[in-house]
């Protein structure tokens, strides 16, 4: 672990040391790539939760369906349509 750190230590003194340009240009090489990653893999991990967690897909799954039809002594009468009387 000491080697891990002692290299990192000099990567970053290095990279201090360099202009203002070459720096960009290092972290840039370097952050791009990370961040695309990064943001990728955000974007499955958080994909597969949202689908799992989803009402289309979880509950549709784990509930029986419920019949189309309303039964007899549960129906209500319509209300009839009446116009507004705007013209």
């Amino acid at each position: 672990m000491q080697q891990i750190a002692g290299w990192w230590d000099s990567f970053e003194l290095w990279v201090a040391g360099l202009p203002f340009i070459p720096q960009f240009l290092v972290v840039l090489v370097g952050m791009v790539p990370v961040s695309f990653a990064i943001a990728y893999l955000l974007d499955r991990t958080l994909r597969a939760l949202l689908r799992i967690l989803d009402r289309k897909h979880g509950i549709e799954q784990a509930l029986p369906a419920v019949p189309d039809t309303v039964p007899a002594d549960l129906a209500v009468d319509t209300r009839p349509t009446v116009q507004s009387g705007a013209h």
